[in-house]
C-alpha cells in the first residue's frame, strides 16, 4: 500500500468521520463541564436530529443542507424539553441519579424515532456520488462539507465562548456554579443555552453521520461510546480538546481496519477509552478529571 492508498482509503475517511464524532464530543464536554454529569442520552438526541433533517427534506421538500439549520433549530429545543422534563428535578440530586435517568431518556427517544420513522436504514440523497480529485486527494463534496462544517461549528462556539456574556457566564459556571451564582450568573439560563447549544451540534452530528453514510434509529447509540472516548482523550471540559480527540478516535477507527476485522472497529474507540483513563485520565489537553 502506497501513501496515497493510505491518505485515501484511510486518513480522509478517518478525518471525515473524526468530524463527526468531534462535533458529538463538543456537546459531551460541555455538559460535562457545566452541569458536571455524562450523558448518555446524546447519541441519541443526535438520531433525533438526523431524522428531523430527512422529515424537512422529504416532507418541507428543503434542499439537504438547508435542512441542517432547521434540524438543529428543533433539536436544540427539544434537548431543551427534555432537561426540563427529566433532569431538572434531579439537580441536587447525587448525579449517578442523573445519569441513570439519561439512559432512559435514550431508549424513550430512540423509540420516537423508531414509531415516527421505523427501524429501515434511510437515506438523505439517493445515487452515487463519485469523489472528485484534488491534488491526488479523492474528496466527496459531502466529505468537504461535512469537515469545513464542524471547523465553522466549533470556531463560532469558542468565540461565542470567549467574546459574548453569555459566553462568559457559561465558562464562569464551568469553574464554580457557587461563586458564579454570587457573581450575579443566572445559572438557569446557562443551563438553557448549555442545552440549545448542545442539541444543536446533536443535530449537527446526527445529521453528517447520515449524509456521509445512512440513517438509522441505533446510529447515535453506535457513536456514543466513539464520542465519549474523543472526549476524554482531548480532555474534558475543553472544547479543543473534544475536537482533537475526535479526529484522532476517527483515524484510529479508520485506520484499524488494516490491522483487525471491520467488525471490532469500534474496539479501538474502547481501547483508546481505557489506556487514556489508566494513563492519563485529564486527556491530552489537562482537562477535568472524571
Amino acid at each position: 500500500m502506497d501513501f496515497m492508498e493510505l491518505l485515501n482509503f484511510y486518513i480522509v475517511p478517518g478525518l471525515v468521520l473524526g468530524s463527526i464524532y468531534a462535533l458529538g464530543a463538543v456537546g459531551i464536554t460541555l455538559v460535562f463541564a457545566i452541569l458536571r454529569y455524562a450523558h448518555l442520552a446524546h447519541g441519541d438526541i443526535a438520531t433525533l436530529g438526523a431524522f428531523i433533517a430527512f422529515a424537512a427534506v422529504t416532507l418541507l421538500g428543503l434542499p439537504v443542507y438547508a435542512a441542517l439549520p432547521v434540524a438543529m433549530v428543533v433539536t436544540a429545543f427539544a434537548a431543551v424539553g427534555i432537561d426540563r422534563l427529566f433532569y431538572d428535578y434531579l439537580r441536587e440530586r447525587p448525579r449517578i441519579v442523573t445519569v441513570m435517568a439519561s439512559l432512559g431518556v435514550a431508549l424513550m427517544v430512540r423509540s420516537v424515532v423508531q414509531v415516527i420513522w421505523g427501524v429501515d436504514a434511510e437515506s438523505y440523497i439517493r445515487g452515487i456520488a463519485r469523489p472528485e480529485n484534488w491534488w491526488g486527494i479523492r474528496l466527496k463534496d459531502r466529505e468537504i462539507v461535512t469537515i469545513l462544517s464542524m471547523i465553522g461549528l466549533v470556531l463560532a462556539l469558542q468565540l461565542f465562548l470567549m467574546k459574548t456574556k453569555w459566553g462568559k457566564a457559561m465558562r464562569a459556571m464551568s469553574d464554580n456554579p457557587n461563586l458564579a451564582l454570587l457573581s450575579g450568573v443566572d445559572n438557569g439560563k446557562v443551563v438553557f443555552l448549555t442545552w440549545l447549544i448542545v442539541g444543536g451540534l446533536c443535530a449537527a452530528s446526527g445529521f453528517f453521520l447520515g449524509l456521509n453514510t445512512e440513517l438509522k434509529s441505533m446510529m447515535g447509540w453506535q457513536m456514543l461510546l466513539p464520542m465519549f472516548a474523543a472526549a476524554i482523550l482531548g480532555g474534558v471540559g475543553r472544547i479543543e480538546g473534544a475536537v482533537l480527540g475526535g479526529l484522532i478516535v476517527g483515524v484510529a477507527e479508520e485506520v484499524s481496519v488494516i490491522f483487525l476485522p471491520s467488525e471490532y472497529k469500534a474496539a479501538t474507540a474502547f481501547a483508546i477509552l481505557l489506556l487514556m483513563l489508566l494513563v492519563r485520565p485529564t486527556g491530552l489537553l489537562r482537562g477535568k478529571v472524571l
